[in-house]
């Protein structure tokens, strides 16, 4: 009879130890359901960030001739900059016509807005070349834009940053950046500054 009873006590002993083993993972199911919510959260649709620039731009660019060659030669273009609504906003295609003393420039751009990873791709091309460049792929956040790639430049490996900042409705900025170190630190070699001189952001 004293067996049976160490027996059942033994048995009780180890379903309490189980069950108070088991209470503290309890608290920990709302949490990790929480962080499910966080990841699931709907992210911020973003097909319209590039309206503000819909229209027509009078266009001043300084350009540094030589990128990462130590370079601080700077020149100067005045053009336009027209930019047209594609996919009821879902992209845009911009056309570039500047000159200055350096020469003529006329360069297109197609954005692409990507509704799964609420993401832009920029894709430029030059009559120079021809062909479209590999597009550099961002998006906004607090009403600036930055936009990466990695590409080969003078038979380098590069970073390539591209940055809309200081909108308004009637100017914008944008600057293009190389990087050889793996954006550490960052060289400048594009300046546009846009005026709006016709608003035409219905079209």
């Amino acid at each position: 009879m004293n067996s049976l009873c160490r027996m059942r006590t033994y048995l009780v002993l180890c379903m309490l130890g189980y069950l108070l083993h088991s209470v503290p993972m309890l608290p920990q199911a709302p949490a990790a359901s929480g962080a499910r919510a966080r990841h699931t959260t709907t992210k911020r649709d973003g097909q319209h960030d590039f309206d503000f620039e819909i229209g027509t731009w009078k266009t001043h660019l300084t350009r540094l001739q030589h990128p990462l060659t130590g370079s601080t030669t700077w020149v100067d273009y005045e053009g336009t900059s027209v930019v047209r609504r594609v996919w009821n906003g879902r992209a845009n295609l911009v056309e570039l016509e500047v000159d200055g003393p350096a020469g003529h420039i006329e360069g297109l751009s197609l954005r692409l807005y990507n509704p799964e990873s609420h993401q832009w791709s920029l894709n430029f091309a030059s009559t120079s070349g021809g062909t479209v460049g590999l597009p550099t792929i961002g998006e906004f956040k607090n009403g600036r834009g930055e936009f990466f790639d990695q590409e080969s430049f003078n038979g380098r490996s590069i970073l390539v940053r591209n940055v809309f900042s200081e909108i308004t409705p009637m100017s914008c900025r944008f600057e293009q950046a190389f990087s050889e170190d793996g954006g550490k630190t960052w060289e400048v070699n594009w300046i546009a500054t846009d005026t709006r001189v016709k608003d035409d952001s219905g079209n």
